[in-house]
């Protein structure tokens, strides 16, 4: 669960801030940079994960920008980072490339899509195919529509409505393996079954 995100440049300075929480003062971002630095030259490398005074600093660089997550709960650190890379694909998505001068043209839409993406902290959704439907690069408006999409309220965020095949089919394979080990008198040292089901569906809806 996140409390805040922020867009940085190089240098550290905010482009974007987004408070999820209202339980981290703004002015903690201004100790991401100075702890970045500090991590290097004790690392080594950079640490995707910091922690100073209780805040926990989770970032992300992408060319010339980082996204950087905070938080004071224990949250899962692989949930935020991996909403940061959705974040970052998203942007891409919009804009083409995620870099400074993309970010200032477009932060209108950036805040829309940060709303959309995160409701108080919490990840909700982050597949540009189903954002693209409500909220549109061109007006750089949310479009207010009479229901939200089928995705967005459905457990399969990637699967748009209105999907439609001439046959309904459903495939399933049943795929097993058996690995044993036998040693020179016949007799079985180790032995495993391994199976998997995979399943292809072309159904309407």
């Amino acid at each position: 669960m996140a409390s805040s995100v922020f867009l940085l440049d190089l240098k550290g300075k905010p482009l974007i801030a987004r408070d999820y929480r209202g339980d981290i003062p703004l002015s903690a971002i201004d100790r991401f940079m100075p702890l970045l630095q500090l991590r290097e030259d004790e690392e080594g490398t950079s640490l995707p994960v910091m922690t100073e005074n209780g805040v926990t600093y989770l970032h992300l660089r992408q060319k010339d920008v980082y996204l950087v997550a905070l938080t004071r709960k224990n949250a899962n650190a692989m949930t935020l980072l991996q909403f940061l890379h959705h974040l970052a694909k998203v942007f891409t998505d919009y804009f083409n490339a995620l870099e400074e001068e993309s970010i200032r043209d477009n932060f209108v839409i950036i805040y829309e899509l940060l709303d959309e993406m995160m409701d108080y902290g919490v990840p909700q959704i982050t597949e540009p195919k189903i954002l693209h439907e409500y909220i549109t690069q061109e007006s750089h408006i949310l479009e207010i529509m009479p229901r939200p999409p089928l995705a967005v309220t459905n457990a399969v965020s990637w699967r748009s409505e209105g999907i439609s095949y001439r046959k309904n089919e459903v495939f399933l394979d049943v795929v097993e393996s058996i690995n044993m080990l036998v040693n020179p008198t016949g007799s079985v040292l180790s032995s495993d079954i391994q199976g998997a089901v995979k399943m292809k569906v072309y159904l309407s809806g």
